[in-house]
C-alpha cells in the first residue's frame, strides 16, 4: 500500500510532537511526507499537481495540530480547492473511490479533556466529523485518527513512543482499522 503523508502545521520546525511523528515516518520507503507549509508558502495550491497525487496513493494520512476544534487554515483551504465538484463529488466525482483517509492530530489538552463532561465538551472524533464528512462526501473511506493528546508537555520519550504507534496506526490494513 502506499501512503502519502501531508503534513500542514505552519510552525512545524517548532512542534516536538508533529516532528516526531514525522521523523518516525521517514524510516519506511512505503511512506512519502509532504509538507504542505513548505509546498505552498504562498498559499497558491496547484490542484491538479494535488489532485495527480491523490490519485498516485491509496492511502492518505493528514497530519496536523489541533487548531481550535479544526485544522489549520492552509490545510482547509487544500480541501475546498482540490476537492473538487465534478472530481471528488458530484457528476463525475469518482476520483477518491477506494481511496482510504485518515487524520493524525496533535492536541495540546489531555485525553480527559476530549471527552463528554471534560473541559472541551466532545471527544476528537465527534470535533473532527466536518472532515469525516467532507471525505465521505467525496467517496473516500475515512478510517479511525490518531491522536497524540498532551502534546505540549510530552517528552522525547514519549514522542518516539507515540510515533512508533502512529506509524503502526496508519500503516494497518484497513479491517484492523475500520472494524
Amino acid at each position: 500500500m502506499k501512503i502519502l503523508v501531508l503534513i500542514a502545521h505552519p510552525r512545524f520546525k517548532e512542534s516536538k510532537a508533529n516532528r516526531a511523528l514525522a521523523q518516525e515516518l521517514e524510516k519506511y520507503e512505503d511512506i512519502d511526507i509532504l509538507d504542505l507549509y513548505e509546498e505552498y508558502p504562498d498559499w497558491q495550491i496547484d490542484v491538479q499537481q494535488e489532485q495527480r497525487r491523490l490519485l498516485a496513493y491509496d492511502r492518505v494520512v493528514f497530519q496536523f495540530p489541533f487548531y481550535w476544534y479544526s485544522c489549520p487554515p492552509l490545510l482547509k483551504l487544500w480541501f475546498d480547492e482540490v476537492l473538487t465538484f465534478g472530481w471528488a463529488f458530484g457528476p463525475g466525482g469518482v476520483h477518491l473511490q477506494g481511496k482510504e483517509f485518515l487524520i493524525a492530530t496533535t492536541a495540546g489538552g489531555t485525553v480527559n479533556a476530549y471527552r463528554s463532561g471534560g473541559d472541551n465538551r466532545y471527544t476528537v472524533s465527534e470535533l473532527l466529523r466536518p472532515i469525516e464528512q467532507t471525505i465521505t462526501k467525496c467517496n473516500g473511506t475515512y478510517l479511525p485518527a490518531y491522536v497524540l493528546y498532551d502534546a505540549n508537555r510530552g517528552t522525547d520519550e514519549i514522542f518516539a513512543a507515540e510515533a512508533e504507534k502512529y506509524v503502526d496506526h496508519i500503516r494497518s490494513a484497513l479491517p484492523v482499522l475500520a472494524h
